[in-house]
């Protein structure tokens, strides 16, 4: 009778266990991680929320740099999918062995010069004045939208006169943030910021040309260490290529062609 009792116990126990391990599994594989760069911000808000109406999985959006991305991912961050503002990332993690896709790329980025200060009207001639103080750019050593900053006021000859005036964000994300509470007077930018909801008609812009700097090729690769459903995986890297994903990257500014 004592061993029926504890028999039946045990097995209580387990049937336990199992309830809540499938229970967890289920729950963790309904969500997936999408590690972004900076730039992305906005628009991969709205891919991934559309995303979720459509396939009902969830989306974490990790923001940061492409570079603190890819130094993370090597380190075995548990992200499933890494979205870079370039390919020299992508093609980094290929070559060491973190990817399990081969970068492709999604999606062309645009530099604008931006400032929300309502009496500027930004331009080249503009930042070697007196009136700006500090330009905003991201670090070229970890965001690829600092080194085509970089470039551009190089081409344009003013690289040496107004790099005093800079002030580096970590990223694109923090760049903006310089701009918009007016930390720098005007800066270098992604275009796909001035299309988000709460920054549209903010201040005033200007195109960068695209012929002046290197084009932004921006790559995308499933990563070897995805704890995730791997066919949820899929689905999101499939659907960035698919036409509603290239419909809101263009929404944003991004050239898909």
């Amino acid at each position: 009778m004592l061993f029926k009792k504890t028999a039946a116990f045990y097995v209580f126990i387990l049937l336990a266990f199992s309830s809540l391990f499938f229970s967890c599994t289920k729950k963790k594989t309904n969500t997936i991680t999408v590690a972004t760069a900076a730039n992305m911000q906005y628009a991969m808000k709205e891919l991934t929320n559309t995303f979720t109406q459509l396939t009902s999985i969830k989306c974490n959006i990790i923001i940061s740099s492409s570079g603190k991305l890819t130094a993370q991912i090597k380190e075995g961050a548990p992200y499933d999918i890494f979205v870079s503002a370039d390919m020299k990332f992508p093609n980094e993690l290929n070559k060491h062995g973190f990817s399990a896709t081969t970068p492709k790329i999604y999606a062309y980025g645009k530099l604008i010069l931006w400032s929300t200060k309502n009496n500027i009207q930004p331009s080249f001639d503009l930042l070697t004045s007196e009136k700006i103080k500090h330009i905003a750019i991201a670090n070229p050593k970890t965001a690829p939208y600092g080194i085509a900053a970089e470039e551009i006021l190089k081409k344009e000859q003013l690289f040496e006169h107004v790099k005093h005036k800079f002030v580096y964000g970590e990223s694109v994300a923090q760049t903006n943030q310089f701009i918009t509470t007016n930390a720098a007077e005007i800066g270098f930018t992604a275009k796909s910021v001035i299309y988000s909801s709460n920054i549209k008609n903010k201040g005033n812009w200007i195109d960068i040309n695209q012929d002046n700097y290197t084009s932004i090729s921006q790559g995308v690769v499933i990563l070897k260490n995805s704890p995730s459903n791997q066919n949820q995986v899929k689905q999101f890297y499939n659907f960035l290529f698919s036409k509603k994903g290239i419909e809101i990257l263009n929404k944003f500014g991004y050239s898909t062609k």
